[in-house]
């Protein structure tokens, strides 16, 4: 059996994409996939209307704390998908990669919010799906 596959989500905050990422894939592939999340910059808290987005769907971000992005965490991971960090992600040669492009839910109004938290639904299946084909 292969092993578990592990996606990182990175934006630069790492206090909303990144964070609503990981909460729909944890909350979507079980314990099947390795989650992780991190950021450039990280913030000192989560973005509050993320949160409650997400909790609006059942699912439980609160708790998280925005981390600081290593080489080691890129190193390790299957698949690395970046959202709005740019050139400051780490490059290896050999992951798979993927850039999502998603309004940056900071300062954004709960509807707006609602919208990306969807979107980021939406891909975070994609990718649980594409996965799960080459398992």
């Amino acid at each position: 059996m292969n092993e578990k596959p592990i996606v990182l989500f990175v934006c630069i905050h790492n206090a909303g994409r990144s964070q609503m990422a990981a909460g729909w894939l944890s909350h979507l592939a079980g314990d099947r996939i390795e989650v992780r999340s991190a950021g450039s910059q990280p913030a000192d808290q989560l973005n509050p209307v993320a949160v409650e987005a997400m909790r609006e769907v059942g699912i439980d971000i609160a708790g998280n704390q925005p981390r600081i992005l290593t080489d080691d965490e890129v190193s390790r991971s299957s698949v690395v998908v970046t959202m709005g960090c740019g050139d400051v992600c780490p490059y290896f040669p050999g992951k798979r990669y993927e850039d999502w492009q998603l309004t940056d839910p900071a300062g954004q109004p709960l509807p707006v919010v609602r919208g990306i938290r969807d979107e980021i639904q939406q891909r975070v299946q994609t990718l649980i799906d594409e996965l799960q084909a080459t398992q």
